[in-house]
């Protein structure tokens, strides 16, 4: 086996209820074992606080590795309505020009789709929504790469399906974007959101993509343990995961 590239995903760091256990656990990892990159799929944050902000710049600058960091729905202003409104990812995307990556990587591309609104008609606003502007900048990325032999991922906050292709999905728009982003070229589409780990397969017109989950790294705990995913790929095998628990 020829490991082409390895990738730390994680997700909900929530920095305001972060764990710092985990946090330092992962970070012994990464210096360790020395990820290609670190894929972090939102809530970065808590209430979006620049308190909350400045501690992400500074605990992802210790790493020393690319990263490439999509925003969740904790990370639009929370207590400041007139930002939230008109600029909801102003800080997410200050943050985002101090660490973010252009990953350019021999085996794997990694192509972001925003799923976060700052407001919808429905409640949950917390929810996913695939809007039309993002599902067709990814969707013209991917056919841009069309052609290339590299495994192509999609990192976004929320899941775009769980374990149907019918019935009611939490992320609006999520199992046509699916489709359309597998038709595109996607392989696999990495989320968050929902605070556990999971790794599903679907088959959407006549390609199988992986839809892979990684659990919170806050305390913010549902049903299992902190936890973060480790994305091996070679060219043989394709892509593994593991999904490391804290504790």
């Amino acid at each position: 086996m020829t490991l082409a590239a390895r990738l730390f995903h994680l997700s909900d760091i929530h920095f305001g209820v972060e764990d710092r256990g985990a946090l330092a656990w992962f970070e012994e990892a990464v210096a360790q074992e020395k990820p290609d990159a670190v894929i972090c799929t939102g809530d970065l944050t808590q209430r979006a606080k620049t308190s909350e902000y400045a501690a992400a710049a500074e605990w992802f600058g210790r790493l020393g590795v690319p990263a490439v960091i999509e925003p969740g729905n904790h990370d639009m202003p929370y207590f400041n309505p007139v930002e939230r409104f008109r600029t909801p990812f102003r800080r997410f995307g200050k943050l985002a020009g101090m660490i973010g990556s252009e990953l350019e990587l021999e085996h794997v591309a990694v192509i972001t789709l925003r799923t976060t609104v700052s407001a919808q008609w429905r409640w949950p606003w917390s929810d996913g929504v695939v809007r039309a502007k993002a599902l067709a900048e990814a969707v013209e990325e991917l056919t841009r790469l069309r052609g290339d032999h590299r495994f192509k991922i999609v990192a976004c906050h929320h899941p775009l399906s769980g374990s149907s292709l019918t019935g009611h999905n939490p992320t609006k728009r999520g199992h046509s974007a699916l489709q359309a982003l597998v038709e595109a070229g996607a392989d696999a589409v990495l989320s968050g959101h929902v605070h556990d780990a999971f790794d599903i397969t679907h088959e959407i017109a006549g390609r199988r993509v992986r839809m892979i989950g990684s659990g919170t790294m806050s305390e913010r705990l549902r049903g299992t343990p902190p936890s973060y995913n480790v994305l091996n790929y070679d060219l043989v095998h394709g892509l593994k995961v593991e999904n490391r628990q804290f504790g």
